[in-house]
């Protein structure tokens, strides 16, 4: 019988590293921007909706073509945010996929924390932020 146990013990051992591992490797996956699991998500992507701003909390940006985000009233859609530059961001639907490009932003723009320097790419449920302000892909 103990060694019927101990065989057992084996098995669940060598199952618990393998989830450890494929654990990692999806973290890793997830650090380097490629988690396949999420594309079927980027084709249903169209709009933005400000989930923090001192004024503008609930607005939804609804992406059809491009659009431009700024403080300048001669942007597409006007973010009442002192640390937004007059022409933040420029959003592009193509393709069922909504593309973030920033436009030499004088604070930056952020995607999940990350601050980005290229044109990137949104899936559902990534926070974008601009200044002070944070919109969520939906």
């Amino acid at each position: 019988m103990p060694a019927v146990l101990l065989t057992v013990l084996r098995l669940i051992f060598l199952a618990l590293v393998y989830l450890f591992v494929w654990q990692v490797a999806r973290s890793i996956a997830g650090h380097l921007g490629s988690q396949p699991g999420r594309r079927s998500d980027r084709k249903a992507v169209r709009s933005l909706v400000v989930v923090r701003s001192d004024s503008q909390a609930g607005m939804k940006v609804a992406v059809k073509d491009a659009l431009v985000l700024g403080r300048n009233a001669q942007s597409d859609v006007l973010i009442e945010d002192p640390y937004v530059s007059d022409m933040h961001v420029r959003l592009v639907a193509k393709d069922g996929r909504l593309t973030l490009h920033d436009l030499g932003s004088t604070n930056g723009t952020y995607v999940n924390g990350r601050r980005i320097t290229t044109a990137i790419a949104l899936d559902r449920g990534d926070a974008v932020q601009l200044g002070k302000t944070i919109l969520e892909v939906r």
